[in-house]
């Protein structure tokens, strides 16, 4: 069995609501059907195992919905679907468990909490090739997180002016580099061009060094068959990891990419709010996430503590717990990246809201590139504030004897925007 979890507000009876899901959601139809038998319903039809009361609310997540109803009760639903009526392809599951719910007339709201898997779904999909332990070992990095940082398209940057940033922060130890979500293959810097004047630094700095950054270019496109153009220029060029706008490209497009894909698939959830944002609607972000794991992505942007958002750190925290939290295996875990206005001042709550883990990827925009002392001066700031973190020494303190935090903190701390 499939399990779904439904939040379900409505002014009439839960448990009627909750029943006209299942049957609508599997075997249910408008008017009796020929060959509909009983043998039939009980073999494919969903069925509702648990209904757990919530407090009612007085205002109607569908407003609309509500006629002259004043109060609404609530319930989270647990509805059992057979694999038999769905199987594993991600996209029926979607459809029949999910997409059909939004639209059952005498709700007033309802929202998908949670979902388990079979372990059929575990052999039936790729999931991640690299993963946690893949992100840190091509990194190297091992006992702090990985520090990284975002070339923003809203610097305008030619290919050669990323590169010559890049080349600063390569030099002052960064561990990561990626496009941002918007920069794919504008007109002032095409992905042929800054794929070839990013790489020769990064290839020159690991012959030296033996340490290789890893740089995520945005390769998204509505075009699968361009997409995997996109790259292929990108692994015959060295690199070793992309940046993909999973909601733009589909479950169709991420899945033609991990089957033949060489490099780390760094996904950015851009349009996931929509999906999210009213809490009486949409999903959970721990059931939206186990779709593209399953597809294979690797790293998973989730936010942080104190975004530049909407969103609050408790959602950041859940989130975090959810990519971290294997499906089926160790190996079926994204690594977290934790990122939106971060600048290392985060880091101490970070490490407490995280159980103590380092095990993610620290992703700093401004926070690094509009440093004082310039992108490289950032790099080191985010790194001291992580290693007064992880020793839990106060920030301040940390700064009297390193000048590069003690100007991060001068210019982000007391809520200025990183």
């Amino acid at each position: 069995m499939i399990r779904l979890t439904y939040r379900i507000e409505t002014p009439g009876s839960v448990e009627a609501m909750a029943s006209k899901i299942a049957s609508d959601q599997s075997t249910g139809t408008f008017v009796a059907l020929l060959g509909e038998t009983e043998e039939l319903k009980a073999r494919v039809a969903a069925r509702v195992v648990a209904v757990r009361p919530l407090p009612p609310t007085h205002q109607a997540s569908f407003p609309d919905e509500r006629g002259d109803a004043t109060q609404f009760d609530r319930a989270d639903v647990d509805i059992d679907f057979p694999m038999d009526a769905v199987g594993t392809d991600l996209s029926a599951l979607m459809t029949i468990a999910i997409g059909g719910v939004f639209s059952i007339k005498g709700l007033t709201g309802i929202r998908i909490v949670d979902m388990k898997l079979p372990k059929e779904f575990a052999t039936a999909h790729l999931g991640p090739q690299f993963g946690v332990a893949g992100s840190f070992a091509l990194t190297g990095v091992t006992d702090r997180p990985i520090i990284g940082t975002i070339v923003k398209p809203a610097l305008g940057l030619r290919p050669h002016e990323t590169a010559d940033m890049v080349g600063e922060l390569i030099e002052a130890g960064v561990d990561f580099i990626k496009d941002d979500e918007k920069l794919m293959s504008p007109a002032y810097s095409p992905l042929k061009d800054r794929v070839a004047a990013i790489m020769p630094k990064i290839l020159a700095h690991e012959q030296k060094t033996g340490k290789k950054v890893m740089y995520a270019f945005g390769i998204s496109h509505a075009d699968p068959d361009e997409m995997m153009r996109n790259h292929d220029m990108v692994l015959e060029a060295g690199g070793n990891c992309a940046v993909v706008n999973i909601n733009s490209i589909g479950f169709g497009g991420l899945a033609f990419l991990r089957k033949r894909s060489g490099l780390v698939l760094h996904a950015h959830r851009n349009g996931w709010d929509i999906l999210t944002r009213h809490a009486g609607l949409g999903f959970e972000f721990s059931v939206w996430q186990q779709f593209w794991r399953l597809l294979g992505i690797d790293q998973f942007q989730i936010n942080g503590i104190r975004v530049k958002y909407w969103e609050p750190d408790e959602s950041f925290v859940q989130s975090y717990r959810a990519v971290s939290t294997p499906l089926f295996s160790e190996d079926d875990r994204a690594l977290p990246v934790v990122c939106s206005g971060q600048w290392g001042g985060q880091a101490p709550d970070t490490i407490a809201a995280t159980g103590g883990s380092t095990a993610l990827l620290y992703l700093c925009g401004g926070g690094i590139v509009s440093h004082p002392g310039g992108p490289g001066a950032g790099v080191k700031a985010v790194k001291q504030a992580w290693e007064a973190a992880a020793a839990g020494v106060p920030l301040d303190a940390y700064a009297k004897d390193h000048p590069e935090l003690a100007q991060s903190i001068e210019k982000f701390a007391d809520g200025k925007a990183a």
